[in-house]
């Protein structure tokens, strides 16, 4: 399994370089729509068959999970989960928060993430067991205990996707509760800024494996907790909830309560 990090790490760059490159020649004939706000670009499709090629070149027994192509190989022991592009609205508009995000599950269980994030140039990444890290730099969730104290994140897929039943009044009560919010639009970017403590937290709805597989190793190995809204593994089906334990304790009774709505 150690084999693998110094593999992904290798290939998400280049496929940084892909987005590098792809983004200064982007135009609107570039672009795609799955809804009326939700965007596809050939980028996002370039570089997820590049990776795709490559894992399966190299692991052809493998299965993959990829957000624009679906599932490759499905019947595998192993299955790689990729988001080519996450947070393809900032990509679009030059923003720097959009990052690739590739994880690895073995029998049902997230083992490996990566994420990297090409224009910041921040490569996260962790395999279980073995702790998380940002470059060479080890992690960690915040030791912040009080939501009075806390910075957090969270977005808004929900609105794109024109849910009625949305995050707009979770927002409402939580932001008045904690320091500050932050709104980045990558969910793999804001899990692995929760797990190395630049967040304090981080909540959504209607969320996607792809966009937070690989965020979740990080998170889970950088000492964090991450949980759907009523504190249990339905994630991210019934929402999503990342934080220290102290912060992540708070937050479920809050977001328990609109569940039942």
């Amino acid at each position: 399994m150690n084999i693998l990090i110094p593999f992904i790490k290798n290939l998400v760059l280049d496929a940084g370089m892909i987005c590098i490159e792809g983004q200064k020649r982007l135009t609107s004939h570039d672009l795609e729509f799955k809804s009326t706000k939700d965007i596809v670009t050939e980028i996002d499709k370039k570089v997820e068959v590049f990776l795709v090629k490559a894992i399966l070149a190299r692991y052809p027994d493998h299965g993959v999970l990829g957000e624009e192509y679906g599932a490759v190989r499905a019947e595998s022991e192993f299955r790689w989960i990729i988001d080519p592009i996450d947070g393809t609205t900032s990509f679009v508009h030059r923003l720097p928060f959009y990052s690739i995000s590739i994880a690895l599950e073995k029998a049902g269980e997230l083992v490996l993430g990566v994420v990297y994030a090409p224009a910041l140039n921040q490569l996260f990444y962790a395999q279980k067991g073995n702790g998380a890290f940002v470059g060479d730099i080890p992690i960690h969730v915040s030791e912040t205990r009080e939501l009075d104290n806390a910075v957090m994140a969270t977005g808004f897929a929900c609105l794109r996707a024109g849910l009625e039943k949305n995050n707009l009044p979770i927002f409402n009560e939580i932001v008045p509760k904690i320091r500050d919010i932050r709104r980045f639009g990558s969910a793999a970017l804001d899990l692995c800024y929760t797990a190395m403590g630049s967040l304090d937290g981080f909540w959504e709805l209607n969320l996607n494996i792809y966009d937070i597989a690989a965020g979740t190793v990080i998170l889970r190995e950088a000492g964090g907790v991450i949980t759907d809204f009523t504190g249990g593994g339905q994630f991210p089906e019934k929402g999503l909830a990342a934080a220290n334990k102290d912060l992540h304790n708070a937050l479920i009774p809050i977001l328990t309560g609109f569940c039942a709505l």
